[in-house]
Parts: C-alpha cells; sequence; structure tokens
C-alpha cells in the first residue's frame, strides 16, 4: 500500500523537474486554445470556493486576498442529518483567517504554479473553557496542468490536474488548532490545520453565455504525524473534497453576477498509506455545504470582487456553521492585456 501512495506524489515530482512543462507543451493545441479565447468568457471574479480548472495564460499573475470567517455553535452526530437536525454542543467556535492569501502565475498556456497561506484566528469555548489564538497559518504550494481546454463549439470542457503540498507552517510557528482541527470547509482544498499534507486532484469548466459550470474532485493524504503524548506517531483519516458551481454573469462589461456554490467534506476511515487511523475521528465525518454569492468588477480595472455566505445543509460527525467569506482579485500580465483564466 505504501508504494501506492508514492505513485501520485512521485508523479508529480516528475512533471514539476525541469523540462518536463516543454516536453507536455503540444497539448493542447495553439489553435485550440486561440478558438476558446475568442469564445465568450468575460473578465469577472469566477467561483469562490474552487481554484479555475481554466489556467493563467503564459505570463500572467494574480494576487488573491480572501476573508474566511467560520461561526459554529452546533454540531452534528453520528448519523448524516440536515442542519435542522444539528444540536447545539460543547463547543463553540468562531474563527477567521485574514487576510487568506493566494497567488498564481501561468508558466506557460498548460501549465500554472501558485502559493497560498494565511493569518489564522479563532475564540472558541468547550465544555465551558474558553481559548483563543492569533497566528500564522499553514502554507501551501500547487502546480496545475490542463490537458483539454473547452471548445466553445461543442459540450468539452477545460480539463486540469491539480497537485497541492500544505506545509504546517502554524505548527512551526506555535499557532494552536482550533477545535475541530481543520481549515473551513470553503477553503480550497479543505485540509487539517498543522499537518504535512498532498492533494491531487481533477477539476472541469465549461462556458454556455451567460452561464458558466464547473466543478471538481480532490483526495488529501495527510503524513503520519509526530509522536503524541503516548509516544505514538499519528496516523489520521484521507480526506477528499467536492465541488459543484453554477455561475449567472448577468453584465459582461462589469463582471456582474451570481453564484451557487456546493461543497462537501468527507473524512475517510481509511488512508492510502493502509495505516490504521489513531487519530482524529475515526468513524469518519461528512459535511455538505452551499454558498449563493456576488461578483463583481471595479469599473474597467483588473480589480475583481466576490462575497457571499456559505451555509451548512447537512453533516455527520461535525460541526454545523455558517462561513461569511470576502475575496478581491488582482490581475496582471506582461503584454498588459489580461485574460479571463
Amino acid at each position: 500500500m505504501a508504494r501506492h501512495a508514492a505513485a501520485p506524489i512521485l508523479l508529480t515530482i516528475i512533471l514539476a523537474a525541469p523540462g518536463a512543462v516543454e516536453a507536455l507543451d503540444w497539448v493542447p493545441t495553439e489553435e485550440e486554445i486561440q478558438k476558446y479565447r475568442k469564445s465568450w468568457n468575460p473578465l469577472s471574479h469566477g467561483p469562490m470556493l474552487i481554484s479555475s480548472p481554466d489556467i493563467q495564460p503564459k505570463g500572467q499573475w494574480y494576487i488573491r486576498p480572501l476573508i474566511f470567517a467560520q461561526i459554529g455553535t452546533s454540531s452534528f452526530g453520528n448519523q448524516l442529518e440536515f442542519a435542522t437536525g444539528a444540536k447545539g454542543g460543547p463547543v463553540h467556535l468562531y474563527s477567521a483567517q485574514l487576510p487568506f492569501v493566494q497567488t498564481a502565475y501561468g508558466l506557460n498556456d498548460h501549465w500554472e504554479v501558485g502559493a497560498q497561506t494565511a493569518l489564522n484566528t479563532f475564540w472558541a469555548r468547550e465544555n465551558g473553557q474558553s481559548t483563543s489564538e492569533v497566528g500564522w497559518g499553514d502554507t501551501s504550494f500547487s502546480l496545475k496542468y490542463r490537458p483539454v481546454v473547452q471548445d466553445p463549439y461543442t459540450w468539452v470542457p477545460s480539463i486540469n490536474w491539480f497537485n497541492q503540498i500544505a506545509f504546517p507552517t502554524s505548527k512551526w510557528a506555535d499557532t494552536d488548532k482550533p477545535p475541530g482541527g481543520f481549515s473551513p470547509i470553503g477553503r480550497f482544498p479543505s485540509t487539517r490545520s498543522g499537518e504535512i499534507s498532498m492533494t491531487t486532484g481533477i477539476a472541469f469548466r465549461k462556458n454556455l453565455q451567460p452561464y458558466r459550470w464547473s466543478g471538481g474532485v480532490y483526495y488529501t493524504y495527510s503524513a503520519p504525524g509526530l509522536r503524541d503524548k503516548l509516544g505514538q506517531t499519528t496516523y489520521a483519516g484521507d480526506l477528499i473534497n467536492t465541488r459543484l458551481v453554477f455561475e449567472h454573469i448577468l453584465s459582461d462589461k462589469h463582471g456582474f453576477g451570481y453564484n451557487l456554490e456546493f461543497v462537501s467534506l468527507h473524512g475517510l476511515t481509511h488512508r492510502i498509506d493502509g495505516h490504521r487511523l489513531n487519530s482524529g475521528q475515526k468513524d469518519g465525518f461528512s459535511v455538505f455545504g452551499v454558498e449563493p454569492a456576488v461578483q463583481w468588477r471595479f469599473g474597467d480595472s483588473n480589480f475583481l470582487a466576490a462575497g457571499g455566505v456559505l451555509f451548512t445543509i447537512a453533516g455527520q460527525n461535525a460541526t454545523n456553521s455558517m462561513y461569511p467569506n470576502f475575496s478581491i482579485f488582482y490581475y496582471w500580465s506582461k503584454s498588459g492585456k489580461v485574460l479571463m483564466r
């Protein structure tokens, strides 16, 4: 099993090695890319809760500060149930990633590199005891490859292969974990705080004027943890993130429209390396949420914004929370002309 777990990691390293970018530079063709670039795709913020399946054009860069807040005062039991069935529990959590900053750069028309980090703060009350923390969160680096670009005249969507490695900079900075130990489910992708983790997944997007559809499925493997108080190495379950997003662009010029974004996070009862779980929620968990959001563009500038609230609609062995969030994109291109991803 360990050998199978290492395979996707080694493949990611090989593809990221010098020369690999140019080796696969022929997919997709320049003709396919230009056909897509000339199709309907107005400059707008796009989804808030998923990384765009269409990558940055060569030489284009963005920086994206976000605010992700979490308010959780009830919990789900060990049976999957709707939010109306959540019960007031011993844990009340109020947290914010402020700011949470992403950036990405188009290496060429098929590959994109990115990074993200955050300042975390939370206040919690658990079993009558109050705790709070402000400190540096985790940091991750990503690599995206798009082997298929959408065809505006058929049903062929854009497809990308996403890979990310997260480092526990929160642990290195001695930042305490919030109760539950997770980043908000709206953050992409949701991971356990304070752990080295590797995520791989597939995403798609299709533009059908005046609508955009996008989605993805992502698998996260957490490396074995440091020894706990009993002196044993910790093993937590792997994670699955899903995203499905509908956008309706009402004004091409102003990048104005609304989104409906559906997310889920599932903690598994196994690990891909075969180790038995001895940490975290060993019985697994699931959380499902939906976010209505609004997006817009500031005049004719390269500043784009969006805001919304993610509501938990169902869950199992998890906190029932709501997640207000706000995001700004700033784009810059060597050519001077910014293109929608």
